[in-house]
């Protein structure tokens, strides 16, 4: 049987999604935005963009709090970054459906 790309990569990545435009969307999510974070994000973007069917392959480091190194690091690297509140992802304070 085929196999999907989600399931190629899921233990890669926590999301791999396509953006608006097509484009393949790697997302990472950490409860502390640390530098290694990102490096183990960067790591999963040189494996992913090696793959035809996926690349280009942009990257977004999620966290609740990112650090001032990790900013700069995934900036340069060319890596969205993105602070989050997790209670409001899960929707613990509302019965609107959410991500998580």
């Amino acid at each position: 049987a085929s196999r999907g790309l989600g399931d190629v990569y899921k233990r890669q990545v926590d999301l791999l999604c396509r953006d608006a435009s097509g484009v393949t969307v790697a997302v990472e999510v950490k409860r502390r935005g640390e530098i290694d974070g990102v490096e183990q994000l960067t790591r999963y973007l040189e494996f992913l963009n090696r793959d035809e069917r996926l690349a280009p392959v942009r990257g977004v480091f999620v966290a609740q709090a990112v650090k001032p190194q990790a900013r700069t690091l995934a900036t340069d690297r060319g890596i969205t970054w993105a602070e989050v509140d997790y209670e409001i992802l899960r929707g613990t304070d509302s019965d609107v459906l959410r991500l998580f």
